[in-house]
């Protein structure tokens, strides 16, 4: 295949967990990707190619957005598939949260999303195609008495609705938004913590394994009549509230 006939990805949150399964996936299967995170040029696990492009940033910022941006079109011509990945977790009881810990949260979880979202949207105007695919959580309309987690849910409840909207809104441009919310993901995020007991809050008895999610943002992007979804990846856990 013509390189000009590939698709291209940006993806946010690139280095590791669900962020790098998804850059891994899609460039097995011939894409062309543009990752960033804060440090990704200096990641063991993707190395700079003609199909790979890393951008070092602060996502939460809009100056991260406009320069990933600019860099992917720049590279490859175009952009097909956002996933708006970045994003931090911090579990506490919600009076121990600190302003530092409010502004880190939200700017990397809702900020990230906005500016890239709406900084992408131009170019696949431009094409008249698109998709943006977010992760969010299934804590946000399916919340736990044995988590506390106040700021995931604060931070990733804005993007299911916010998708739908965008869905109806830039329908016409035909650029789709969907969102999916995984419960606990074997990840670097959750590495210290106890995996026994993680995977007891999930129906299927397990936690959910970044394939999982990866297969969930691959079939959001075959399924091209799908838009202003939300895809739950939580080994049950909504089905049992």
């Amino acid at each position: 295949m013509n390189t000009t006939q590939q698709p291209v990805a940006v993806v946010t949150g690139a280095s590791s967990g669900i962020g790098l399964g998804v850059t891994q996936a899609l460039l097995e299967r011939g894409w062309r990707v543009l990752g960033t995170s804060r440090t990704i040029s200096s990641s063991k696990d993707l190395t700079p190619s003609p199909k790979l492009v890393l951008v070092d940033g602060d996502v939460s910022k809009k100056e991260t957005a406009i320069k990933v941006i600019d860099a992917a079109v720049r590279h490859f011509g175009r952009i097909d598939l956002l996933v708006n990945n970045a994003g931090i977790y911090m579990p506490k009881a919600f009076t121990d949260y600190t302003e530092e810990d409010y502004n880190l949260v939200m700017n990397t979880n809702v900020a990230s999303f906005f500016y890239m979202t709406q900084q992408v949207i131009p170019q696949m105007k431009k094409q008249n195609s698109g998709h943006v695919v977010s992760i969010s959580g299934v804590s946000v309309d399916q919340p736990s008495s044995t988590a506390t987690e106040l700021l995931a849910v604060l931070s990733k409840s804005p993007m299911p609705a916010a998708s739908k909207a965008l869905a109806l809104e830039y329908a016409a441009n035909n650029i789709r938004f969907n969102t999916v919310s995984p419960a606990v993901v074997n990840t670097p995020m959750h590495a210290k913590r106890n995996h026994a007991d993680l995977a007891k809050l999930h129906p299927l008895a397990r936690m959910a394994e970044v394939s999982d999610v990866v297969d969930a943002v691959l079939f959001l992007q075959s399924a091209t009549f799908v838009t202003g979804e939300n895809i739950r990846v939580d080994g049950g856990v909504h089905a049992g509230r």
